[in-house]
């Protein structure tokens, strides 16, 4: 995600990489005129206004701890986060602009806000979750559809799950309703992993002229 979100940034003329950050120590010190730093030198990165974390648990908490220092915005889609860095996060959001998604495409985003529409107005129908992903995906159900059913429940719905690992299906996750004698699918497909990449730099883009709060990708897509 990190080589995505440097290769995918030019496309935004409102954005500056001012600096990249990784695990372990980098082979160089600028690459493509990027200074590059080690978690361990997380603190010595240049002035910057929004950070997109993709790491893990370890480094969500270091990154959300400088932007709060620095007075910066965090978008992250970090995966794996106990209850207390979810409240680290909500606290942090009364004095800088923060973002938590584990999907960011902006379809999915939207696929969301229709599944919680169609819950609601549908609260006698079946609701069935499918996701597809390609044969090395672990988890089952996918994070992504956990979310989703997270907004079918908000809706009044009962959703139930399943899963496929076929392949090299980037993600598939279709929501189905049916009522008696009828079918509502709502379906998302990802063709290219870039989407989630483009999805974190629009969201950077826009959160960082925000005030502080916590929000939603979809919050942001009108931006």
């Amino acid at each position: 995600m990190g080589q995505s979100l440097l290769r995918l940034a030019g496309e935004h003329e409102d954005l500056q990489v001012v600096a990249a950050v990784s695990g372990g120590k980098p082979s160089q010190r600028v690459l493509d005129g990027v200074p590059q730093f080690a978690s361990q030198e997380l603190h010595g990165v240049p002035a910057f206004d929004v950070a997109i974390d993709f790491s893990l648990p370890p480094g969500f908490q270091s990154i959300l701890s400088l932007c709060g220092k620095r007075g910066a915005a965090l978008v992250s889609g970090t995966t794996g986060l106990e209850q207390a860095d979810l409240q680290a996060l909500e606290s942090a959001g009364e004095a800088i602009p923060v973002l938590w998604a584990a999907n960011y495409s902006l379809g999915v985003a939207v696929l969301a806000d229709l599944v919680e529409r169609a819950a609601a107005m549908l609260r006698q129908w079946d609701c069935d979750i499918v996701e597809s992903h390609h044969v090395h995906k672990k988890d089952a159900p996918s994070g992504t559809a956990l979310a989703l059913g997270e907004r079918a429940s908000a809706g009044g719905a009962d959703p139930r799950y399943a899963s496929l690992r076929a392949g090299d299906i980037v993600g598939e996750h279709t929501v189905q309703f049916t009522g008696p004698g009828e079918r509502i699918e709502l379906v998302h497909r990802a063709t290219n992993r870039d989407i989630f990449a483009r999805g974190a730099l629009h969201a950077a883009s826009a959160l960082a002229a925000r005030p502080p709060g916590c929000y939603r990708l979809r919050d942001l897509l009108l931006s």
